[in-house]
């Protein structure tokens, strides 16, 4: 217990330098509210059932660092041939000088430390992020620094995307930053958010993003995550949905020597469509860990999830998907599979696929596959005039693309076509 709580000291003590006193008293009892609940929990453990598969050791037991970046050259991170506005959070920080936003009626983008000065922000924020067991969350919960507020009104559709560019760069960096995402009734509105690791070694992300879809709304959240190997990555969408609305989560995520995604659905209301799709590809160490909930609770509603991973050299990936539907969610139909190719001996799975139905009128399935490229494919394909190693190729890639069937941005769909034709021709 004393070597937890050094650790938890140790880690909040790097955002001692943190200065929140322009915030007005409503978001600083927030913090404090936080603060609080960060005194009662301790990090996770192998007894811990949520992270049972995901030591978070390499985590949190190191020191962190604030680090504010004057200016970064983001053209790299740019995706090709996207017409996207552009959002760019650097170590948690938002910078406005490499931020490009067109305006547009109906729609207010902000960034977070700004957002905060508005009265509709206060009914929104924090409002899914209460689990009181999540000690990442609240962390986020008390130390967020930035992030970006996105708000289409009712009957708005964005004609553009929103890229938000999540930047880290230094060394032994801790960035915490922050989104909400609220779609309007009968909105529409696509954003992509990618992190990305500059340079440096070790750093630490621990993002949140609160997403409210509105009545008849259609919110599609795009997440690629291409850190470097040695480097950390904690993400939270926390996701509520009205009736007759429709959100769609897709996560690519390429890289990072721990990543752990948490994703909570609550669907809260009649004919709702909700589509989940994630493609994890590791490599070298890496640890890949996708954990689901999707909890539906008001009947005539679809949920449709699909995780598929590639796992080589020693990498290790995790698939825990949960489904709820709850006693009144007659007329439910939910699918639910997670399908893994491993490379190599050394690379390994741990996949949970789960359902949990108190309603008698539904139709549910779950599934889950672990297994190597097919051989006899292989020869098939070999005796079409392929190498072997470019029939492979061609296996692995229409595995994987399958994964992401979902977005519906031709720029960003290509954009990560090439990087797995990248991976694989290694």
């Amino acid at each position: 217990m004393i070597a937890d709580l050094t650790k938890k000291d140790s880690l909040l003590a790097s955002l001692s330098s943190l200065n929140f006193s322009d915030e007005n008293e409503y978001f600083a009892d927030l913090r404090n509210k936080a603060k609080a609940e960060l005194e009662t929990l301790e990090f996770p453990t192998s007894k811990t059932e949520y992270w049972k598969y995901t030591r978070v050791g390499k985590i949190v037991n190191k020191s962190y660092n604030i680090a504010k970046v004057e200016d970064i050259d983001i053209t790299p991170y740019l995706i090709p041939g996207l017409n996207a506005n552009i959002l760019v959070l650097v170590n948690g920080f938002y910078k406005a000088n490499l931020s490009k936003i067109d305006a547009q009626d109906g729609i207010t983008v902000l960034p977070l430390s700004e957002a905060k000065n508005l009265a509709q922000l206060n009914a929104k924020f924090c409002s899914l992020t209460t689990n009181k067991e999540e000690v990442f969350l609240a962390v986020n919960n008390a130390y967020h620094t930035d992030g970006i507020y996105i708000e289409v009104a009712n009957n708005t559709i964005a004609t553009k995307a929103y890229h938000i560019l999540n930047i880290t760069t230094g060394n032994n960096v801790i960035a915490l930053s922050r989104n909400v995402i609220i779609g309007g009734k009968s909105s529409q509105v696509k954003v992509i958010e990618s992190f990305i690791n500059e340079n440096g070694n070790e750093n630490f992300v621990n993002n949140v993003s609160e997403i409210f879809v509105g009545e008849n709304a259609n919110v599609e959240y795009n997440k690629i995550q291409d850190k470097s190997n040695d480097n950390y990555h904690i993400s939270t969408e926390q996701v509520y949905q009205e009736a007759n609305s429709n959100f769609t989560i897709n996560t690519a995520t390429f890289n990072g020597a721990i990543v752990r995604n948490n994703l909570n659905i609550w669907v809260d209301a009649s004919n709702c469509e909700t589509n989940l799709s994630g493609l994890y590809l590791g490599q070298n160490k890496d640890h890949i860990d996708n954990h689901t909930v999707v909890d539906h609770m008001k009947p005539n509603c679809n949920s449709n999830e699909v995780y598929k991973g590639v796992l080589d050299h020693e990498s290790t990936g995790v698939f825990n998907g949960k489904v709820f539907v709850r006693q009144d969610a007659q007329i439910t139909n939910a699918f639910q599979q997670n399908n893994n190719i491993l490379l190599t001996d050394t690379a390994n799975v741990n996949s949970k696929p789960e359902l949990e139905i108190y309603a008698d009128d539904v139709k549910c399935s779950h599934g889950s596959t672990t297994g190597q490229i097919d051989e006899e494919a292989i020869f098939y394909l070999q005796s079409r005039g392929i190498s072997k190693r470019n029939a492979m190729k061609l296996m692995i890639n229409a595995f994987a693309k399958d994964a992401l069937a979902n977005i519906s941005i031709t720029a960003l769909a290509d954009f990560i076509d090439t990087k797995i034709e990248e991976r694989f021709t290694k």
